[in-house]
């Protein structure tokens, strides 16, 4: 018996595989609303002695796309 490589086969049974999705991360400081271009300027920030900025400071958005969700309770779409 093979198995394909798109499945992913545990204890008898088959599972879906996961979907492409679309992520969109917005990294930005929670007080003053300025966005980081990414988390290496947002870690300087904090790490920088001539800021106030803490890492609880840092506020991390994160949006997720999804076209089409597989069908996993079995029935048509």
């Amino acid at each position: 018996m093979s198995i394909k490589d798109d499945i992913t086969v545990m204890a008898g049974k088959t599972t879906i595989p996961a979907q492409d999705v679309e992520t969109k991360s917005i990294v930005k400081h929670a007080t003053t609303g300025e966005v980081y271009a990414s988390e290496e300027e947002a870690k300087a920030d904090v790490d920088n002695p001539a800021t106030n900025t803490t890492e609880q400071d840092i506020r991390r958005d994160v949006s997720i796309n999804v076209n089409k969700l597989p069908d996993i309770l079995g029935g048509t779409s």
